[in-house]
């Protein structure tokens, strides 16, 4: 093929939002439920107690609502994106327009490690929880079964976990709109039984408990909203169903930003009462939520709670593996994978042989890899997703052909908030850990050795 530049940008074909081969018919309020059921998940339950003992104190409600600001920011650049060009990949097919090719790859394979890495993480989390309920009635399964083998601890291989992700994939590889339907029930569920945690909850706190607010002083809340950042990942996903839109131009900014808003609201919620319930020297545990509520003597809840879980995580793993099979969708479509991934069934109107191949991959990676190894890689991709996605903005008003465009969103205030967003979202990466960033460097490695040897010679442009 005809050599091309490694920054060559993808044209842009208004005709293409028109002409795709899969199928429009998500509305804003099935986005709304998307977003929310990939933000909150298991983590509601989880993070909050771990960020108030080790980062925040009392004030781990701002670590959330910083971080919460800050995607804020990028959910609004996203928007713009999602809006303007309303096609599948996401951040990969935005930074593709603006940026080039080799920044494009870059960006795209920093992602697949945040999906594949984020399916695989919430898979051996649902696994621990649905193994808890069962051992309510009594079942439990052999530990070479139940967990996944590291040094000076048996185990062999976390067969739920494994199964639960292929059940995922056949979900849908069977089409949008039952998976969509499924997501928008168990987004209910989980939503209630916050709603229900919140409301038992609020009788039992006790102001004293607030004090100090900040014991770690305001570099606490800056630490935990790092950490707190990896909450609210999901909504990126929202954004790689442009494609699958019946009126992208309004329905996308509406699913992203109502859906970042509703989380903020439940995290935030949550983070308050739990340390006004328990003080924040003891929530350092792994379920800070069934340990408030021993202390309330309210065993009944815990119970719905744990359902609450299990369902929360369904969400995440559906939503989540979807974002990551329609972002493989959208780089194979450009000749830089295998063409099987850009494959969609006339039947079904969805990339069946992605969608499995994802989840096997997936299946594997969750059965024999264990929780702490294959959480590293999240946080990382996804801010560098959001960084570059918000200084993309500015590069895409200065496109050639932008006026020929869909006209929809525009991120206020610009171009100071696109340039606030990529400092902050620079600024928490700074906070992530040594390993992550050599984990991430090994990672990208992988992927320019997958572009150079496969991609750049395939690309379509």
């Amino acid at each position: 093929m005809t050599q091309h530049s490694l920054f060559a940008k993808k044209q842009i074909d208004v005709n293409q939002f028109k002409n795709s081969t899969l199928e429009r018919h998500l509305t804003a309020f099935g986005l709304t439920a998307m977003g929310v059921g990939a933000v909150v998940g298991a983590g509601i339950f989880i993070t909050p107690g771990i960020i108030a003992a080790k980062y925040a104190g009392p004030g781990a409600m701002l670590s959330y609502l910083l971080a919460a600001v800050v995607c804020a920011m990028a959910a609004l650049c996203y928007s713009e994106f999602a809006s303007t060009i309303p096609l599948a990949g996401s951040a990969y097919t935005y930074v593709y327009t603006v940026f080039g090719e080799l920044i494009a790859w870059i960006l795209g394979w920093a992602l697949i490690s945040e999906y594949l890495f984020a399916v695989a993480s919430v898979a051996v989390s649902w696994s621990a929880y649905f193994q808890n309920l069962i051992a309510g009635f009594g079942l439990h399964l052999p530990t070479f079964l139940s967990t996944a083998w590291t040094p000076g601890h048996p185990g062999g291989i976390n067969l739920i976990a494994g199964l639960i992700t292929l059940l995922i994939g056949f979900l849908l590889s069977n089409g949008l709109r039952e998976s969509t339907r499924i997501n928008t029930i168990m987004v209910g569920v989980k939503v209630a039984v916050i709603v229900i945690f919140l409301g038992v909850a609020i009788f039992y706190v006790k102001p004293a408990n607030f004090k100090p607010f900040l014991p770690f002083g305001a570099g606490g809340i800056l630490s935990g909203a790092a950490l707190a950042f990896y909450a609210y990942i999901g909504f990126d996903a929202v954004s790689t169903a442009s494609e699958e839109v019946v009126n992208p131009q309004r329905d996308m900014p509406i699913g992203i930003i109502a859906s970042l808003l509703i989380a903020s609201l439940l995290y935030a919620a949550v983070a308050t009462v739990l340390v006004g319930v328990v003080h924040y020297t003891k929530l350092n545990v792994g379920d800070p939520v069934a340990f408030a509520l021993q202390l309330m003597h309210q065993n009944w809840v815990a119970g719905i709670v744990a359902l609450g879980a299990v369902a929360g995580m369904t969400t995440v793993l559906l939503v989540m593996t979807y974002g990551g099979t329609r972002l493989i969708f959208a780089i194979s479509r450009d000749g830089l994978l295998p063409p099987v991934f850009a494959k969609v069934s006339s039947k079904t109107h969805v990339p069946v042989a992605n969608t499995w191949i994802f989840a096997i991959v997936t299946s594997i990676v969750a059965v024999v890899v264990p929780l702490d190894k294959i959480a590293e890689l999240v946080n990382i991709g996804t801010l560098f997703a959001f960084a570059t996605v918000s200084l993309g903005v500015i590069f895409l008003r200065k496109l050639p052909f932008y006026n020929e465009l869909p006209q929809g969103f525009k991120v206020p205030l610009f171009p100071w908030i696109p340039l606030l967003s990529c400092g902050l979202c620079l600024l928490l990466m700074t906070q992530l850990q040594l390993t992550t960033w050599i984990v991430f460097l090994i990672w990208l490695v992988i992927g320019l050795t997958i572009y150079f040897s496969y991609g750049y010679r395939h690309s379509r442009q």
